[in-house]
């Protein structure tokens, strides 16, 4: 009979190597022939029952958790005053604080009709997840490898039907805490619905808590979230023109949270949000530094 050391061993190993999710094991690098995806419902999360769950939830124990955790400060939010809803909210992604964050920081009126995207094949890959991300952030499954219109068309229904958006236009946290390219799906769904982007700038959560990290460092990071001034498609504007809009909103906005609103208009032309063109390693370095605290500017919001 084996020692209880012993058990406790092979215990470990049997859980090292078990497959906790469906992800694939092959390398993404490998192209894989096109399947159906899995559909997880997620119109229960949006009842009455549902959201009353999710706002206590969100209330009592995601923002006690992030305030915790984190040191939030929570800059705009006068630019949703007279906003007609719905909009679609764009934000940087570098973290998996990013969407909690974003969340938690809008005032309850406008969290309680503000549905996420998260992407089907690493938060919808088992019942489980799926379904605590559905309910905790009223979360509808993006196919980052495209999903055959499939979240297009949901978060179309859910536009006419008057929940706003948070979406994360760079498709995927970024590796090195900067901004990468948008791709196209928030500034289509924009111009075909004829309503408005409010960029959302996250400073910090690379910091707190990058790509691979399970749990926010210690320390209770600072981090910053600005709600930026809300963008209109113009008549007869591309998709592609807005996108280019939305991008550059976004720029200014983290430009404006860096430095001082004067500072971020006089130097609008510049994009900074994309970061130094160096090694990689120097990029994460810049990205990885303490965050300063920003100049108090007139005017603020």
């Amino acid at each position: 009979m084996k020692k209880n050391g012993s058990l406790l061993k092979d215990a470990k190993e049997v859980a090292r190597g078990w497959r906790w999710t469906h992800r694939p094991l092959v390398p993404r690098s490998v192209e894989l022939p096109d399947t159906e995806p899995n559909d997880f419902p997620t119109a229960w999360a949006r009842t009455s029952v549902g959201r009353a769950a999710r706002a206590a939830l969100q209330a009592y124990a995601l923002k006690p958790l992030i305030d915790y955790e984190v040191k939030p400060r929570v800059e705009g939010l006068d630019v949703l005053d007279g906003l007609r809803a719905p909009v679609i909210f764009i934000a940087n992604h570098s973290s998996h604080l990013d969407a909690p964050l974003v969340l938690t920081s809008l005032p309850p009126a406008w969290r309680e009709r503000t549905a996420t995207g998260a992407a089907a094949d690493y938060f919808f890959d088992v019942w489980w997840r799926a379904a605590a991300t559905a309910l905790v952030f009223n979360a509808f499954p993006v196919e980052r490898s495209g999903g055959k219109g499939r979240a297009t068309n949901l978060a179309g229904v859910m536009i006419r039907e008057g929940w706003n958006l948070l979406v994360f236009p760079e498709g995927t946290r970024s590796k090195d805490g900067w901004v990468r390219d948008f791709r196209m799906g928030a500034a289509r769904l924009a111009v075909d619905h004829d309503i408005s982007v409010v960029p959302v700038a996250l400073r910090g959560t690379y910091q707190a808590m990058p790509r691979g990290a399970a749990w926010p460092a210690k320390g209770r990071k600072p981090v910053t979230v600005r709600f930026g001034r809300a963008l209109y498609p113009r008549t007869g504007e591309a998709a592609a023109d807005l996108n280019q809009r939305m991008r550059a909103g976004l720029a200014l906005t983290l430009s404006e949270d860096r430095t001082t609103w004067w500072d971020a208009i006089r130097n609008g032309h510049e994009d900074e949000a994309s970061g130094p063109q160096v090694a990689r390693w120097r990029r994460v370095w810049e990205a990885s530094t303490p965050m300063p605290v920003a100049r108090r500017a007139f005017p603020q919001r």
